[in-house]
């Protein structure tokens, strides 16, 4: 009874994580990847993507029906992806969140800010040992976010080659954290493009881009899951170094430029500037900046309080 209780509390923690990793993905320039960086189920969620393998295929190909359910870690994905989706619905539906990014941007910047900002000084607080390559691999990666986030939307070709790489690089950068997806599909200048042929169900469309984010995600998965295996405090570093510069796009007094797609307004360019004046704005803004801040250093100190009781029994 009590191994089926410890189950059922882990499966509503992971939906809860897929939860908040999907209110980030309704932020433009914030991913799911961040947020699952931030609440330490990053290696896990690559391991998750990882297990749909040849081994898989094989069994999948043998009609292997048990060993191809079996195989995935599918007691994690499973809560994981109900946990996005319902966020995707409860942000989207019932409180409109986009909406609220045109209306009061500086509240939900101020909270998501504070969340990254929490992050990268856990992350920093954790590296054992500072030398001269890990200033490098962190001042790389923010030069590295800063030149994402300041890319500008171009012209680009619709053949399928080109929505195929585009799937590739918006999968690429889901996972990365510290870049958003659904900006790099608007550097691409084919975010209208796709939602709209996901509107339309454009399938000479969708197909390329499905295939693209298939092989994107297998490729770079993998690859991102040897980085943190062998170079580990390298790559922390370089996200870490991402995250910095993600702040750019982050900060939440902004001269924000939308565009409308399908109806919905999202972020084409934005600008970093200081507040105009000292009002209610900038305090709740600067509130849900310490909030968020202390929500990562809190869930940072009760994950080395759980291991150490791991540990210990």
């Amino acid at each position: 009874m009590k191994f089926n209780i410890r189950i059922s509390k882990e499966t509503a923690m992971i939906a809860a994580k897929g939860f908040c990793m999907g209110s980030a993905d309704v932020i433009p320039g914030v991913s799911g990847g961040t947020m699952a960086f931030i609440l330490g189920i990053y290696p896990r969620l690559l391991a998750a993507i990882n297990s749909f393998d040849l081994v898989w295929l094989r069994m999948v190909l043998r009609l292997d029906v048990k060993g191809a359910l079996a195989h995935p870690h599918f007691d994690f994905l499973l809560p994981l992806v109900a946990g996005i989706f319902a966020a995707l619905l409860f942000f989207t539906r019932i409180v409109p969140l986009p909406s609220y990014l045109v209306t009061n941007p500086e509240l939900v910047y101020g909270l998501f800010f504070g969340l990254i900002v929490g992050s990268i000084v856990v992350l920093l607080r954790h590296i054992p040992q500072w030398s001269a390559m890990r200033w490098v691999q962190l001042i790389a990666g923010t030069i590295l976010g800063l030149l994402v986030v300041n890319l500008v939307p171009t012209t680009t070709p619709d053949d399928a080659w080109f929505i195929f790489l585009s799937g590739a690089l918006a999968i690429t950068a889901m996972i990365l954290p510290g870049i958003s997806g659904s900006f790099i599909l608007l550097i691409l200048g084919k975010y209208a493009y796709i939602f709209d042929a996901i509107g339309h169900f454009r399938l000479t469309v969708l197909i390329p881009f499905a295939l693209g984010a298939a092989t994107g995600l297998a490729l770079f998965s993998r690859f991102l899951e040897w980085l943190l295996r062998v170079y580990r405090q390298g790559t922390i570093m370089v996200i870490t170094g991402i995250l910095i510069g993600s702040l750019w796009l982050i900060w939440p007094f902004q001269n924000r430029v939308y565009v409308e797609v399908r109806g919905k307004p999202r972020l084409l360019e934005s600008t970093p500037q200081l507040p105009d004046s000292l009002d209610s704005t900038l305090l709740l803004s600067a509130g849900l900046m310490v909030a968020g801040f202390i929500a990562v250093l809190v869930i940072d100190r009760l994950s080395l309080i759980q291991k150490n009781d791991a540990l210990e029994h």
